[in-house]
């Protein structure tokens, strides 16, 4: 059961490794209509089960916490997220945002029936060390003047991280009610695109795709995937195997001509791939016969 619902996680991270290439491919839609319009077709799959069992819809009556946690965790991560964009290069962004892996792993010691391990941490921080590779191959540039995009993705950091730690908590909370998580990012970000963007629509079939593509799959399919893996899978394994999703993105981005090979990224190979083999060396050496608990000792 732990082992699946870590595979379940892995999916999550696999998908959002596309996340990437499809928003390039999706033409020049302002980030909060995408987001209204990805998120919309992501709770598309959740709202097609609720319509064919519809004695599912018990499932969503839950307390305003979770509700809380559920809409500030995806809207409150993309509206950061974009905000830091907007205010400061995306490669410093990017960096600052990506600490959410090493504070889940970090932040899972406070949790009910979680032990950190000498090897969580040092996963984790080798698949930092791998994504300052990826993000920063071109340098790295702080200023005072982008005080106000590096606050914003210090803070998208904790919110993703916050949210995941907190999802884990709620396991008796079905996955079922990420659909209406979905369909409330999809309103709050229709209506910061009203009020902050000017409305531009994909010009080509190809553009669609990648804009149903990314609903479908990176804003769609992954956060139910990432939401069950959080709950009943191994939080640390999935929090030092994230690093993964930024070097994936670019070995993506590389196959389909968006980046070039480099040594760099070769280099940041070892040290993701590396520190996530550490992070998660007791599952994948646990004997069939060991029980799931035996991991954690």
């Amino acid at each position: 059961m732990k082992l699946r619902a870590t595979l379940t996680g892995f999916a999550a991270i696999l998908m959002w490794s596309f996340l990437a290439l499809l928003t390039a491919a999706s033409g020049k839609m302002p980030p909060f209509q995408l987001s209204a319009i990805c998120f919309a077709i992501g709770s598309v799959p959740g709202i097609v089960v609720l319509i064919l069992k519809p004695e599912r819809l018990k499932l969503l009556r839950q307390p305003a916490k979770v509700w809380i946690v559920g809409i500030a965790g995806l809207f409150g991560y993309h509206f950061l997220y974009f905000t830091a964009l907007r205010n400061a290069p995306a490669v410093e962004a990017g960096l600052i945002a990506y600490l959410w892996p090493l504070l889940i792993v970090v932040g899972s010691a406070l949790l009910p029936g979680e032990r950190l391990r000498w090897y969580h941490v040092t996963g984790a921080i080798a698949g930092l060390a791998g994504t300052i590779l990826i993000v920063g191959r071109n340098g790295f540039h702080f200023e005072g003047a982008y005080a106000i995009g590096y606050c914003a993705a210090f803070l998208c950091a904790f919110t993703w991280s916050g949210y995941s730690l907190l999802t884990r908590r709620f396991d008796a909370v079905s996955t079922d009610v990420v659909t209406g998580f979905c369909l409330a990012t999809s309103v709050l970000s229709l209506a910061c695109h009203v009020g902050l963007e000017t409305t531009i629509w994909p010009e080509t079939i190809l553009q669609w795709i990648a804009v149903v593509g990314l609903g479908l799959f990176p804003v769609g399919a992954a956060f139910y995937a990432w939401d069950y893996g959080v709950k009943n899978g191994d939080i640390q394994i999935l929090g030092a195997a994230s690093y993964a999703a930024p070097l994936l993105s670019t070995l993506i981005l590389t196959l389909f001509g968006f980046a070039e090979p480099s040594w760099g990224i070769a280099g940041a190979c070892l040290l993701v791939t590396g520190g996530a083999v550490l992070a998660a060396h007791r599952m994948i050496l646990r004997r069939p016969s060991e029980p799931q608990a035996a991991i954690a000792e």
